[in-house]
């Protein structure tokens, strides 16, 4: 069974899913080809709250959030170090926590579209590397 039917097994259908949904155009705004598996996650779980605490980005916000986390980084972030989608070389922001934490999938070249390594980044993430 593939991750995504493992996740689908033990998470269920969230109701009103996006499957099926063309990510021709998020592809586009980004600049880059997704894999399928990370498609495949957006398609069934993407614009969806997971577990009152995880918002996973679909069709719908992804392309739209990425430029907004992009220009927060150009800025100069001061957690967020590396560049986000749809900037050059940047990393997938695919998610947000409840608390304010981000979620990226980093680019580590080779085939295209493949996102390999994950980030978390945030308020509540950075209290608790204090701690």
């Amino acid at each position: 069974m593939s991750s995504l039917g493992q996740l689908r097994e033990v998470l269920g259908v969230p109701p009103g899913a996006v499957c099926g949904s063309d990510f021709g155009a998020v592809e586009g705004s980004l600049g880059v080809g997704l894999p399928p598996d990370v498609k495949g996650m957006c398609y069934l779980y993407g614009d969806t709250l997971i577990s009152d605490f995880i918002f996973v980005l679909g069709p719908k916000f992804i392309a739209e959030k990425s430029l907004w986390v992009s220009e927060l980084v150009r800025e100069g972030h001061p957690v967020i170090a590396k560049a986000v989608l749809p900037d050059a070389g940047g990393m997938l922001h695919w998610g947000h926590s409840v608390d304010g934490d981000k979620f990226f999938l980093e680019h580590r070249g080779g085939t295209i579209g493949r996102f390999p390594l994950s980030g978390v980044t945030g308020p509540i993430g950075m209290s608790r590397m204090r701690r």
